[in-house]
C-alpha cells in the first residue's frame, strides 16, 4: 500500500497518524509511506527521526475571529494546495489520509482533486475545524466518539475509536520497583500531557508534601522543561518525578488512579486500559473540547472530573483518598470503562481503508 498521512500541531493528532502506520507496516511490511506535516511544529523533527519520509507545508490556522491575518493564512493555504497537489501527484498513493490539525486541510483537499481516495479520523467528541471542512471531501471518516458520528455528512462516519488504544494494549507493563516506588503499595499516576501543565504542577507542587502520609504511592509527570525548574526539590520518598515516560502506557497499566487531561489519545489508552481516572480538563483548547471529552466518559460512570477552576489541595487530595480506597467505586468505572473501550481500534481503520480501495461501500 502507498499512503500519504497527515497530522499537525499536537501528538493527539500525531501519534494516532503514527499508530494507524504502524498497522500499516503491520499487515502489509513491503507499505511505503510520505508523511506531509508543517515546517514549523512538533511533527517536522519528531516523523523524520522515524526514518519516514516528510514533506512540510507552510500553513496557518484560522482564527476565529475577524483579522486581517486570516488573509495572510488563505493565501498559505492556496500555496499549501498547489505543493500538496505536486507531491501527491509524484508519490501517486493509493490513499490518502488526514488525523486532524490544519496542516490536514490542503493534503485531503488536494488528494481529492486529483481523484485519491481519501480518509480522516477524528479523535475529539468536538469537530475541528479542519475536519469540518473536509467533511465533503473526504471518501470516510473515523470517530473516537459515537456522539459525533452525526456531525458528519450521512453514511460517511463510522466508529473506528482512536488507534493509539489498540498500541497502549501492546505495550509491555511496567514494574514498579524499577519506577523506585512501593511495589505492595496502591499508585496514583499524575501526568498532565506529554507537555505537561504549568498551572497544575505550581498548584500540585505547593502541596506535595501533603502526599508523605498517605497509604499510596504517587507518580507525578511534569513535562521537560517543568522538570528543569524542580529537579532538585525535595519530595516525600513515596513520591516520584519524572520530567517524561515515553511509553506512558506501560505505567497506566499499573496505576489504581490516574489523574490526567482530556486529550483524545489519553482517552482512547485509559478506556482500553479500564484506568480509573479523575480528569482535569484543559480549559484552555478549542471549543473547550477536553471538558466534553471528558464528560462522554464522566456522563456513563466510567470516570471522574475536576475542573480546573475547582483544583485545589483539599479537592484534589480528598477525590484522590475517596477513589481509591473505595472498591465498590473503582470496580464500577472499571466495568464501564471496559464496556465502552475500543481494543481493535487500528484494525478497524486499516479495514475501512482496505475496504474503501476496493470500492465496498460496507461501513463499520
Amino acid at each position: 500500500m502507498k499512503v500519504v498521512i497527515s497530522a499537525g500541531g499536537t501528538g493527539g493528532h500525531i501519534y494516532p497518524a503514527l499508530a494507524i502506520i504502524n498497522k500499516i507496516k503491520e499487515e502489509e511490511p513491503d507499505s511505503d509511506f510520505l508523511y506531509i506535516g508543517t515546517t514549523t511544529r512538533m511533527e517536522k523533527d519528531l516523523i523524520p527521526s522515524l526514518g519516514i519520509k516528510y514533506e512540510g507545508l507552510d500553513v496557518t490556522g484560522f482564527k476565529r475571529k475577524l483579522t486581517l491575518e486570516n488573509i495572510k493564512t488563505v493565501t498559505n493555504f492556496l500555496r499549501a494546495i498547489k505543493k500538496a497537489k505536486n507531491i501527491i501527484r509524484e508519490f501517486n498513493p493509493d490513499i490518502v489520509i488526514g488525523c486532524g490539525g490544519y496542516v490536514t486541510a490542503p493534503v485531503i483537499y488536494a488528494g481529492k482533486k486529483l481523484g485519491k481516495k481519501t480518509f480522516i479520523h477524528e479523535q475529539n467528541s468536538v469537530v475541528g475545524l479542519a475536519n469540518k471542512f473536509l467533511s465533503r471531501y473526504a471518501d470516510k471518516v473515523g470517530v473516537s466518539f459515537e456522539s459525533t458520528i452525526d456531525d458528519f455528512p450521512k453514511g460517511k462516519a463510522f466508529l473506528s475509536g482512536n488507534p493509539c488504544s489498540e498500541k497502549a494494549l501492546s505495550i509491555k507493563k511496567a514494574k514498579k520497583e524499577e519506577l523506585g516506588v512501593d511495589k505492595d503499595k496502591k499508585l496514583v499516576l499524575i501526568v498532565m500531557g506529554s507537555l505537561g501543565s504549568r498551572t497544575i504542577n505550581d498548584m500540585i507542587f505547593s502541596f506535595i508534601e501533603k502526599f508523605r502520609y498517605k497509604n499510596y504511592s504517587v507518580i507525578f509527570v511534569t513535562g521537560n522543561s517543568y522538570y528543569e525548574k524542580i529537579k532538585d526539590k525535595r519530595v516525600p520518598n513515596n513520591v516520584k518525578i519524572f520530567p517524561f515516560i515515553y511509553e506512558i502506557p506501560s505505567v497506566m497499566k499499573i496505576a489504581d488512579l490516574m489523574v490526567t487531561r482530556a486529550g483524545a489519545s489519553t482517552m482512547s489508552e485509559i478506556t482500553a486500559l479500564e484506568v480509573p481516572s479523575i480528569f482535569i480538563p484543559s480549559p484552555y483548547v478549542v471549543s473547550n473540547h477536553q471538558y466534553k471529552n471528558a464528560m462522554d466518559l464522566v456522563n456513563r460512570g466510567a470516570g471522574l472530573i475536576l475542573e480546573e477552576k475547582d483544583l485545589n489541595e483539599k479537592s484534589l487530595i480528598k477525590l484522590i483518598d475517596d477513589t481509591i480506597d473505595n472498591k465498590e467505586k473503582i470496580a464500577e468505572i472499571k466495568k464501564n470503562l471496559k464496556e465502552i473501550g475500543i481494543k481493535n481500534s487500528s484494525t478497524r481503520i486499516y479495514e475501512a481503508l482496505k475496504d474503501l480501495m476496493m470500492n465496498d461501500r460496507k461501513f463499520y
